[in-house]
C-alpha cells in the first residue's frame, strides 16, 4: 500500500492515498445522486401543486363558460325568431325568382346526367373486376373437387396459422415420426420431447351431397358418407399419430372451414364425442389459432421463467461480490490504520534525527580547548550526552 504509484513533480503518490481519493469520489458521487433525487421530488411536489391550481382554474372557466353558454342559447333564440320572421317577409321574393330558379335548375340536371355517364363508366369497369372473381371463384371450386388439391388448400391455412403465432424452430411441417407416418405439422412442446400433431383433412364431398340432398333418403347417404369419412380421418390420426412417450395423448384434426365445422357440432355432436374418446380434437381454424395462440403464451412463460432463473443466479453471483467488496473494504480500513501508526512512528523518527542533527551542529568544539581521551573516546560530558540520546530513542 505505501509503494509509489506515480509521480506528480516532485511529490511520489502511493496506492493508499489513490485509494483513498477513489473513495472519496464514490461517497461524492452518492451525493450528487441524493442531491438529484432530493430535487426530483421537490419538482414532483410543485407539479403537483400546479396541476392542483390548473385544476381549480379549469373549473372555474367551466362555470364562466356555462354561463356564456346559457346566454348564448338565449340569443339563439332570439335570432330564430328573427329568422322566422324574415323568412316569412321573403317568401314572395321567392316565388318571383322562381323562373330564374328553374333555369339553373336544368343547368344542374344536365350536368347530373354527365355525372352519372361518368358513374357508368365506373360501374361497366367493376362489372368486369366482378367477372374476373367469378373466374376465380371457378377456380377456387375446381380446387375444392380436386382432393390432392384441396388437402394443400387445408395444410396451406393450417401452416399459414401456426406460422403466424410460433417461432421458426418450435414446429416443423411434415415431420417424419419413429413409425413412419409424417403429419401435415408437428409443435415441440417446452420443457419436454413430446410433439403437439395437427394434421388437416377437408371431409368436402360428404357435406355437398348433405347440401345437396333433395329428399330423405340422399339427405340420410350423404349423413352415413360424412360419417365414414370422418371415422376413418379420426382412425387414421389416432392409429399413426399417437405414439406414447413421442407425441402428446391427443392429437389435432383441423377441418379448414368455419361451416363444416359448425355442421359436425350441429348434426353429428356424437361423431365429434366419438373422436374425443378416442383423443383427437376437431379444429376449425379460429379454434387451431386459439390453441397456437395458447401454446405462443406457454411457451412465452417458459422463456420467462428461464430468465427468471438467469437473474437469480445473477443476483446472488452479485451478492458474493458485494459481500466480497465489504470484506475488502475492510481490510482496506485495517491497512490504513496501519499505515497512519506506520507514518506517525516515521514523523517521530525523523524529528528525533532532525533534533539530534541540531543538537550536533551546536556542539561547536575546539580540539584544542577540549581535548579528548588519550584512550581515543569521547569526553566523559559528551559519554553522558549520548546515553541521554539513547534513552530518548527507545522512550
Amino acid at each position: 500500500m505505501n509503494e509509489t504509484a506515480f509521480i506528480i513533480g516532485s511529490r511520489p503518490i502511493t496506492w493508499a492515498e489513490i485509494i483513498l481519493a477513489v473513495s472519496a469520489a464514490i461517497i461524492v458521487l452518492l451525493l450528487i445522486v441524493l442531491l438529484l433525487t432530493w430535487r426530483a421530488l421537490r419538482q414532483h411536489k410543485q407539479r403537483q401543486q400546479e396541476e392542483a391550481r390548473l385544476a381549480m382554474l379549469l373549473q372555474q372557466r367551466i362555470a364562466e363558460l356555462s354561463g356564456q353558454l346559457s346566454q348564448q342559447a338565449d340569443a339563439a333564440s332570439a335570432r330564430d325568431t328573427h329568422i322566422a320572421r324574415l323568412l316569412s317577409e321573403r317568401l314572395d321574393a321567392v316565388s318571383m325568382r322562381l323562373g330564374q330558379g328553374l333555369n339553373d335548375h336544368s343547368e344542374r340536371t344536365a350536368r347530373q346526367l354527365r355525372e352519372l355517364a361518368e358513374r357508368l363508366a365506373v360501374i361497366d369497369e367493376a362489372r368486369a373486376h366482378i367477372g374476373q372473381l367469378a373466374g376465380e371463384v371457378t377456380n377456387l371450386q375446381r380446387i375444392l373437387s380436386d382432393k390432392q388439391a384441396r388437402g394443400a388448400f387445408g395444410q396451406g391455412r393450417m401452416e399459414a396459422i401456426v406460422r403466424d403465432a410460433l417461432p421458426g424452430g418450435l414446429y416443423a411441417f411434415q415431420d417424419t415420426l419413429s413409425n413412419g407416418a409424417r403429419p401435415d405439422c408437428t409443435i415441440r412442446m417446452p420443457e419436454s420431447d413430446l410433439k403437439f400433431v395437427i394434421d388437416a383433412k377437408f371431409p368436402l364431398e360428404g357435406f355437398d351431397a348433405l347440401h345437396r340432398a333433395e329428399n330423405e333418403t340422399a339427405h340420410q347417404d350423404a349423413l352415413r358418407r360424412i360419417r365414414r369419412d370422418m371415422r376413418r380421418h379420426i382412425a387414421d390420426i389416432a392409429g399413426k399419430y399417437l405414439i406414447p412417450g413421442e407425441t402428446l395423448d391427443f392429437a389435432i384434426l383441423f377441418v379448414p372451414s368455419e361451416s363444416l365445422y359448425a355442421e359436425l357440432h350441429e348434426r353429428m355432436s356424437d361423431l365429434v364425442q366419438e373422436a374425443h374418446r378416442t383423443h383427437v380434437v376437431i379444429a376449425s381454424p379460429s379454434v387451431l389459432m386459439l390453441m397456437v395462440q395458447t401454446l405462443q403464451t406457454l411457451f412465452r412463460d417458459v422463456r420467462m421463467r428461464e430468465a427468471a432463473g438467469i437473474v437469480q443466479r445473477e443476483v446472488r453471483h452479485l451478492l458474493q461480490d458485494v459481500e466480497r467488496l465489504h470484506s475488502r473494504l475492510l481490510d482496506l480500513q485495517r491497512h490504513f490504520g496501519q499505515v497512519t501508526q506506520d507514518i506517525d512512528r516515521l514523523r517521530i523518527t525523523g524529528e528525533k534525527i532532525i533534533n539530534r542533527a541540531l543538537k550536533i551542529d551546536a556542539l561547536d568544539l575546539d580540539e584544542e580547548e577540549k581535548p579528548g581521551r588519550s584512550d581515543g573516546l569521547p569526553p566523559d560530558g559528551m559519554h553522558a550526552h549520548i546515553r541521554a540520546e539513547n534513552q530518548e530513542d527507545n522512550d
